[in-house]
């Protein structure tokens, strides 16, 4: 008992006997229930058992891997607090398709039962403003699509990501974006550098060409052949030939490039992009 006593203690920050009397929370430990430690403050949240039966299919199914109640609860509101900005922006976009998009499917549905249903039914001059109401529906359905589908609902979280496995470079440059009040980010690898992309959503990536792991090259195309990142401006930034690099920017879909050594004043280039 006493060991027992004693790991529990370590274990938990709790105390095993108090004024004499052996604690509830001891004897759940015994019998291997969770006990929550001193730094850790339990919150209780009550939702409906239809809101409990989804949560545990999600747990269940091959998305919710490794997870609990506690553990998607925890996972959610940290989810939610580093994303509420964006999420604001989606939320207004979202409503704003809603309201144009419900009211056009009723007129769009109805003209097209109506012509369906009654077809030599009703006089001509009838069907055919029906068939014009339909065809106004559809043209209106395509400017909706492709104004509010094409929202970038996505914020940038810095302006400029620097890739470059040369510490003295990657220092100079963040050094001089801080300085220009650009904010910008350094990584030394170009491993991860399109995961990076898509959760910051800087304006200018400025890409090293020699990289230990895959060259400059290859990842620009990378980017510039995914729909989702498309819209990034690449500068390459690199000691090879200009030559070499020139030949390359069609074939990468690049946006420029910066050769170097070079002057802190060639970097201005960057500003245009922001």
């Amino acid at each position: 008992m006493t060991q027992d006593i004693v790991r529990y203690e370590q274990e938990t920050g709790k105390v095993a006997v108090w004024r004499g009397v052996i604690t509830e929370s001891f004897k759940k430990w015994q019998r291997g229930e969770r006990i929550y430690n001193r730094d850790k403050e339990r919150i209780a949240l009550y939702v409906s058992e239809d809101d409990k039966q989804k949560w545990q299919a999600f747990i269940d199914s091959d998305s919710g891997n490794n997870l609990n109640i506690s553990k998607l609860i925890r996972n959610a509101v940290t989810f939610y607090i580093e994303n509420i900005n964006n999420a604001g922006t989606y939320e207004k976009v979202a409503q704003i398709s809603h309201d144009l998009k419900s009211p056009l499917t009723i007129i769009k549905g109805f003209a097209e039962l109506l012509l369906n249903t009654c077809k030599g039914r009703v006089d001509k001059d009838v069907e055919d403003k029906i068939r014009e109401i339909f065809a106004n529906s559809v043209v209106m359905e395509k400017i909706i699509k492709a104004t509010i589908d094409n929202i970038d609902t996505s914020e940038s979280r810095y302006d400029v990501l620097i890739v470059d496995d040369d510490p003295p470079t990657l220092e100079l440059l963040t050094g001089y974006f801080e300085f220009k009040k650009i904010s910008c980010k350094g990584l030394p690898t170009g491993m991860g550098v399109v995961k990076e992309l898509l959760e910051s959503r800087p304006k200018v990536l400025l890409l090293d060409v020699i990289l230990p792991e895959v060259d400059g090259f290859t990842l620009c195309k990378q980017i510039k052949n995914d729909a989702a990142l498309s819209n990034t401006k690449v500068i390459f930034l690199t000691a090879v030939p200009e030559t070499h690099v020139r030949n390359k920017m069609d074939e990468c879909k690049a946006d420029g490039y910066i050769l170097k050594p070079f002057n802190l004043v060639t970097l201005d280039v960057v500003k245009k992009y922001i």
